[in-house]
């Protein structure tokens, strides 16, 4: 028995994926004949769960979409995958009424309560393992996200105030992707009164509203909306290019979270590129270096650095 109920798991798991497979996929799957998938299916259904099957040589069985489902169950490394993955995100969060570290926090004391004894003992027993690092993240309300991913959906104009620079103006726009990046969430939209694309950071966007107005997507200038928003982020930074005394790995660990490229000169070099405001802020990031490091450009910046650093005075 133990065995029929560790493999209707397993089937149900596969389908939830929302894939469609054959009969003889699944029966490779779960190492059973495809007879067996049948009545596995014919099981499924009497507990409720609307497979459906479509006849013939190119048949296949898949969940039903739009369809109510009965309680999803997880094996133990989802359940722990899952409850990590909510502890770790919500720390970025200051978790606010509203937030989404705060619906993160609450999604998991819920979790905590519900999973089976079997999944609840790993899973806090992981967690009690590991301590997560604070990462101060601006808030962000998850009913925004929420509104502006409808919007997304539904092609419906946005209207918000939006601060930047101690500076609020209206804006109107139709909303393409929202990106998250390095800790920060960003909105892609064509703005309709600039009559142009514009990154906007959500944490500035406030007094958000859906429009009844519906919009035909245009073609972003970019292949995704993630490289417009680097792009963006990268306009008033200049280029700055470090050759460093590690490996390319070692390099990735101490600078995780600058948006840069490496290219591997040796087993212990790296060329880094990326992107500055200025002289003062490559120091600081490169200060998270635990090795030797050569400024190849912008040379004006290493002679900064060179002055600064013989400015400083041992005691």
């Amino acid at each position: 028995m133990a065995d029929v109920t560790r493999r209707m798991l397993d089937l149900l798991t596969l389908l939830q994926t929302k894939r469609r497979f054959t009969g003889a996929e699944l029966a490779t799957r779960l190492d059973v004949s495809e007879r067996t998938v049948r009545r596995d299916i014919d099981r499924l259904r009497m507990y409720g769960y609307p497979v459906d099957a479509a006849p013939g040589p190119g048949g296949h069985y898949g969940l039903s979409a739009g369809r109510a489902l009965p309680p999803l169950m997880f094996d133990n490394d989802e359940a722990v995958a899952i409850m990590l993955a909510l502890a770790a995100s919500a720390s970025a969060d200051p978790g606010g009424p509203g937030s989404i570290g705060e619906a993160m926090t609450r999604a998991y004391g819920k979790l905590d309560q519900v999973l089976p004894e079997r999944h609840a003992i790993g899973a806090a027993a992981v967690r009690a393992s590991v301590e997560a690092e604070a990462f101060h993240a601006p808030p962000i309300n998850i009913a925004d996200i929420t509104r502006i991913a409808t919007a997304i959906h539904e092609r419906r104009e946005l209207e918000f105030n939006y601060r930047r620079n101690e500076r609020a103006t209206q804006r109107r726009v139709e909303p393409h992707r929202q990106v998250h990046h390095l800790l920060r969430w960003y909105l892609v939209a064509w703005d309709l009164g600039r009559e142009d694309w514009r990154v906007f950071r959500t944490d500035r966007i406030s007094q958000l509203r859906v429009r009844t107005s519906e919009f035909e997507p245009r073609p972003l200038p970019h292949d995704a909306a993630l490289n417009f928003v680097k792009a963006g982020v990268k306009r008033s930074r200049r280029k700055a290019v470090v050759t460093v005394e590690a490996s390319a790995d070692d390099v990735a660990s101490a600078l995780s979270f600058e948006s840069m490229e490496l290219e591997v000169l040796g087993e212990h070099r790296t060329r880094v590129t990326l992107q500055c405001e200025n002289w003062h802020w490559l120091l600081f990031t490169l200060s998270h270096l635990a090795s030797t490091f050569t400024i190849d450009e912008p040379a004006e910046w290493t002679e900064a650095i060179e002055r600064f650093a013989t400015s400083v005075v041992r005691p």
